[in-house]
């Protein structure tokens, strides 16, 4: 399992914790630290069955000057590279577990759900 975090983050604390309180075995990737690429973040968005401006965090995209990118197919490229150069617009955490499934974690439920599998 792989959990995107910022550690200034209180959902990824919160998410980091709960990770460790239920013994899970899992790997932290600090994404500001070490952005996705754009393939990677490709990746991430199809398996969480969303486009790259969904998981954009929106205060940070209008600061970051992606908000005015059209959300279309036709622009989800110029998406992607934006996130992946500004990767505080990114929501998070994301977790990915082994069997491939991702989710952001940014609630309880969702983060119970994969504590469970």
């Amino acid at each position: 399992m792989e959990i995107w975090v910022n550690p200034a983050c209180s959902k990824c604390r919160t998410a980091v914790a709960a990770l460790d309180e239920a013994g899970a075995d899992y790997t932290v990737r600090r994404y500001l630290d070490e952005p996705p690429t754009i393939e990677e973040l490709a990746e991430v968005v199809a398996r969480l069955g969303l486009e790259p401006w969904d998981v954009a965090r929106a205060k940070e995209a209008r600061e970051a000057g992606l908000a005015t990118i059209p959300k279309d197919a036709e622009h989800r490229t110029e998406w992607l590279a934006g996130l992946v150069a500004h990767p505080r617009t990114i929501q998070r955490p994301i977790i990915t577990t082994d069997d491939g499934t991702t989710v952001i974690a940014r609630d309880p439920e969702t983060l119970s759900r994969v504590l469970a599998e």
